[in-house]
């Protein structure tokens, strides 16, 4: 973070804060509107920390799996703390400001967890692929240390890509017209408003988002390729219900991620389609992170027994 700030002091922007439009400016929405994000963000927070809260207190859900589970809830919960505090103040506030430090320091943080899931999407993908395709090899392929070091590589790519993107957001001037059309600064937005060249930047992001996107397109195609080539030759139907209930809701969530995702960025730049944009990344920065703990809670007997076991030690 010093090399992040040391970087936005060094800008020659002659900006010092940007206006953020926010999701509408139909007046007769935006007390509707607030509402039901408020109400968004508290069941994203409660969500989260409680599907944490139930993985660390249940030794039976100490697991690889579960693992990664928790940190994809950790993930939406810091997540949830970027973009949500922006957006319910441009409900209730004449003119939402952010400053030209905190824009980047947000892009950053927006950037780097967003990435940071890709990534952990892609870490589970492959140890469902253990799971079913090698389950006597499960425990030893998917030691602690490996998990250790799938997330911490998945968080240190995530820092990577999301250091890239600002880095060179930072480096562009933004001189003329300082209103965002979005509700957080995002960096299509941003690169609307710069008065010098984005082509690099366009470059840039490009390449760092085809990186993540074939990267763990090929890691979770294939995982997913080989799961389903395992279960076609099981005999018994137990094993194949067993074994897409273990896979179900990975899959729904990462086609709810990447569907999203892909729908809001995967477009040309201009002014009609930014807002577009800014409408569907609603899904993947506000709804899919409330989302992810019903997904992983009431499709999985695990989670619903330890529920049952955590109330009872709180009740008696």
């Amino acid at each position: 973070m010093q090399v992040m700030k040391q970087m936005v002091t060094e800008s020659n922007s002659s900006v010092t804060e940007f206006i953020l439009m926010g999701l509408t400016v139909q007046k007769e929405l935006q007390l509707l509107l607030f509402v039901l994000f408020l109400l968004n963000y508290t069941a994203t927070v409660v969500g989260n920390l409680s599907l944490m809260n139930l993985i660390c207190l249940n030794s039976h859900l100490h697991t690889p799996m579960y693992f990664f589970i928790f940190n994809l809830s950790c993930i939406d919960f810091c997540y949830s703390f970027v973009c949500n505090p922006t957006m319910l103040k441009s409900f209730v506030s004449e003119q939402n400001t952010i400053s030209y430090e905190g824009c980047m320091s947000q892009l950053f943080f927006f950037c780097f967890f967003v990435n940071s899931e890709c990534y952990v999407l892609t870490a589970m993908a492959y140890d469902r692929y253990v799971a079913i395709c090698h389950p006597l090899q499960y425990t030893t392929v998917m030691s602690p240390k490996i998990c250790c070091l799938l997330v911490f590589g998945s968080y240190l790519m995530g820092f990577a890509g999301a250091l890239t993107h600002t880095g060179f957001m930072i480096r562009l001037s933004f001189c003329n017209s300082n209103i965002i059309n979005h509700y957080m600064c995002d960096i299509f937005p941003l690169l609307q408003l710069s008065c010098t060249s984005t082509y690099v930047n366009k470059l840039v992001s490009s390449a760092v988002v085809g990186t993540i996107i074939i990267l763990s397109s090929i890691i979770i195609l294939v995982s997913y390729a080989m799961i389903l080539s395992n279960i076609l030759h099981m005999s018994s139907s137990k094993g194949w219900s067993k074994a897409l209930g273990t896979c179900g809701s990975h899959i729904i969530t990462v086609s709810l991620f990447y569907g999203s995702g892909l729908l809001a960025y995967i477009k040309p730049t201009s002014a009609e389609t930014v807002d577009q944009g800014k409408f569907l990344s609603i899904f993947y920065t506000l709804v899919i992170p409330m989302l992810n703990p019903l997904i992983y809670s009431l499709r999985n007997k695990d989670v619903k027994l330890a529920v049952k076991r955590t109330m009872k030690r709180v009740t008696s």
